[in-house]
């Protein structure tokens, strides 16, 4: 059962008419197998983000399972790339390009272990933190330059514990509602954000 079937939908209809101009990029794995796993805290607020604008993300193309709709008057191209989290990159140039968007309007939500669960963070640009899809973006559109939202999903229990069997593990249920509203957050902070206010989403938020 997907991490959101255990919450009320919330839907808001929107009739996507003007050219994409900005692209929201939700990070994680694609498949079942990683569905609820701590990688993937940028599919699901981007999923919540499709939810509340009852805009499903199924179109494949990028590379990506995508989506359009409007936030705040601006058309936004929602995405969550199929690629694998190393690889994200791929996807994220591809719809760049096509679209002619620049750096600063493509917006990524992703994982950190550094945060706990309940807590977002927004950065208007950075380094990668060793988060091998911010390294994959940054290295293949050559630029650092974007905003990003990044997930708290909790620290590794102890500094031996493997940090690839950390992020590909399930939330426990205990942290569930925790991740839920910290994506509920997330998504106010992508409506303020492509309405050019990421200082107001910063102060409310971080």
């Amino acid at each position: 059962m997907n991490i959101f079937q255990l919450f009320d939908k919330i839907s808001s209809p929107t009739t996507p008419s003007e050219p994409i101009s900005h692209i929201i990029v939700g990070l994680g794995n694609p498949g079942t197998k990683y569905e609820n796993t701590r990688h993937n805290a940028g599919f699901m607020a981007v999923d919540t983000l499709a939810e509340k604008y009852n805009s499903p993300i199924k179109k494949i193309k990028f590379k990506s399972l995508i989506s359009n709709t409007m936030i705040n008057g601006k058309n936004c191209l929602l995405m969550k790339p199929s690629t694998f989290m190393n690889n994200s990159g791929q996807a994220v140039v591809e719809a760049m390009n096509f679209y002619k968007i620049p750096i600063e309007n493509i917006l990524v939500i992703y994982d950190d272990i550094s945060l706990e669960p309940s807590k977002i963070r927004i950065r208007r640009k950075g380094s990668d933190g060793g988060h091998n899809g911010i390294k994959s973006i940054i290295y293949l559109t050559g630029s650092d330059a974007f905003p990003r939202i990044k997930i708290g999903v909790g620290k590794k229990p102890h500094m031996n514990y493997n940090l690839a069997d950390w992020v590909l593990s399930d939330f426990t249920k205990d942290e569930i509602p925790l991740i839920k509203n910290a994506c509920d957050d997330a998504c106010k902070c992508i409506e303020l954000i492509v309405s050019n206010q990421i200082d107001k989403a910063m102060n409310e938020f971080n």
